[in-house]
C-alpha cells in the first residue's frame, strides 16, 4: 500500500504556512484551527484536557485560547503531566499554570475522572493529546473518563483531533473486558488505527459509557490526513517515546514491560531495545541508569544483554501493518529461568492471560496471528462505522 510519509522537518517548516500544508497536504490537526472553532467557544466556560503536545502551531492550545479571549476555567493534566513531562505513573501535583493561573487538576492517579466539583460551571471540555494509536497506551482511558463526566453532568466535549502515527493498522488479540483496566478499557485490539476522535466516536456510539449513556460530542477533524498517511510527530508523546522509531516499535515490545526483560528506560534509547542480565550475550548490551523520565527503570545499574532496535526504521523492520510477536517469543526462548520471565503485568497488558498461556505453550508468531483472525474481521466491521478519514 502507498503511504504518505510526512518527515519531522518538514512539518516544522511547513506547518504554519497554510498554502503551504495544502500544496504538500501536511496534515494539520484540530487545535490549529482556531477560526473553526473559537465561535463555538466564545462566551462559554471552558476547561481543557491538555498536556506538551497540545500545540496549536507554534503556541500551546490553553495559551492560544487566553490570547483569544476564551474563558479558560480549568485545566485537567493526564499522565505525565500538563507543560513537563513527569515519570510514566508519577503523581501528578494540582495547582496552577504559571503560565496562565489556570487551575491545574490532575485526573490521572487516583482521581481519573473530572468529578461533579470540578466541572461546576463548566460549558464545554476540550480534548486535545497527541495519541500513538495503541490500547495500552493511556490518553484513551482518559478521554474515556472525561466524556463519561461530561455526559453525567451535562456538559459538551469537543475533541481536537491529531493524526495517529499507528493509525495505518489495526492488528492484536481484541481486549477481553473481564479483565478491564486503565491500560485496556474497551474491546479493540492492540493496534486500532483510528484517531482520536475516531476513537471517541466509537465509544459513543458502541455505548461503552458507565450506562450506555451519551456524550454530546464534537470532532474538529485534522485536514489532509488519511490513514495511509505516516505522520512523525513533532514532540515526544511521552518521556519514553523518544523518537519515531520507539513510537512504530511500542506496539510490538511493550509487552517486555510485564516481563523481567528492560525496554531501555534509563537508556538514551528506550522502546528501542530490550534485554536482561539473563539473556545471552550476542554482542550488544546497556546498563539503565536514573534519567530525568525513568528516575528508578527496571533493572538500575544492570548490565542487559540483548536486542539493539535503533535502526529498526532504516532496516525495513517498522513502520510495518502488524504487530511483531517474534521478539517476545525470542526473548521467552532464550530465557533460562522461565518461571521468572512473566510478572502480572504482562496479563494486564494483554487484556487477560490468552497470549501468555501461548507464548509459554510454544504457539508460533503466525499462529497467535491465527487466533486473532475472527476478533480482528468483527473489529473492523465496528471501526468502519466510526472513520472520519479516508
Amino acid at each position: 500500500m502507498k503511504k504518505l510519509f510526512v518527515s519531522l522537518s518538514l512539518l516544522m517548516m511547513l506547518i504554519a504556512t497554510p498554502s503551504c500544508q495544502e500544496a504538500v497536504r501536511i496534515p494539520v490537526p484540530g487545535a490549529h484551527q482556531t477560526e473553526i472553532y473559537k465561535p463555538m467557544l466564545e462566551g462559554k466556560s471552558v476547561a481543557v484536557v491538555a498536556n506538551q503536545t497540545s500545540m496549536a502551531g507554534d503556541i500551546h492550545l490553553v495559551d492560544n485560547l487566553v490570547r483569544n479571549g476564551i474563558n479558560v476555567r480549568a485545566i485537567f493534566a493526564p499522565e505525565h503531566g500538563f507543560r513537563d513531562l513527569a515519570d510514566a505513573g508519577a503523581h501528578i501535583e494540582d495547582g496552577k499554570d504559571p503560565a496562565t493561573g489556570v487551575p491545574l487538576i490532575s485526573i490521572y492517579g487516583a482521581q481519573q475522572k473530572p468529578s461533579p466539583g470540578n466541572l461546576r460551571g463548566i460549558d464545554i471540555v476540550i480534548f486535545d493529546i497527541q495519541d500513538v494509536g495503541v490500547r495500552f497506551y493511556t490518553y484513551i482511558s482518559t478521554l474515556h473518563y472525561v466524556m463519561e463526566a461530561c455526559a453525567e453532568n451535562g456538559v459538551k466535549c469537543i475533541v481536537m483531533d491529531r493524526p495517529n502515527p499507528n493509525g495505518f493498522y489495526f492488528d492484536g488479540n481484541i481486549a477481553d473486558t473481564a479483565y478491564r483496566s486503565f491500560v485496556g478499557m474497551h474491546p479493540v485490539p492492540i493496534v486500532h488505527g483510528m484517531t482520536v476522535g475516531e476513537y471517541a466516536q466509537m465509544i459513543n456510539g458502541e455505548g461503552w459509557l458507565r450506562g450506555a449513556i451519551k456524550c454530546d460530542l464534537s470532532v474538529i477533524k485534522c485536514r489532509n490526513y488519511t490513514h495511509e498517511t505516516l505522520y512523525e510527530l513533532p514532540i515526544r508523546p511521552s518521556p519514553n517515546l523518544p523518537n519515531q522509531a520507539s513510537i512504530y516499535l511500542y506496539p510490538s515490545i511493550c509487552f517486555f514491560e510485564g516481563t523481567n526483560i528492560s525496554l531501555g528506560r534509563g537508556t538514551p534509547y528506550p522502546f528501542q531495545v530490550f534485554g536482561s542480565p539473563n539473556l545471552p550475550d550476542r554482542g550488544f548490551s546497556f546498563t539503565p541508569e536514573s534519567v530525568p523520565g525513568a528516575m528508578n527503570p527496571p533493572l538500575l545499574g544492570v548490565k542487559c544483554y540483548g536486542t539493539d532496535l535503533r535502526n529498526a526504521i532504516a532496516d525495513g523492520l517498522v513502520p510495518s501493518p502488524r504487530v511483531n510477536l517474534e521478539w517476545v517469543i525470542s526473548a521467552w526462548n532464550d530465557y533460562p529461568d522461565k518461571d521468572q520471565f512473566f510478572t502480572r503485568y504482562f496479563d494486564v497488558l494483554a487484556s487477560g492471560p490468552v497470549l501468555r498461556e501461548q507464548v509459554q505453550k510454544g504457539m508460533s508468531a503466525e499462529e497467535i496471528r491465527e487466533s486473532w483472525k475472527k476478533g480482528l474481521e468483527e473489529f473492523s466491521r465496528t471501526r468502519a462505522k466510526y472513520l472520519l478519514y479516508e
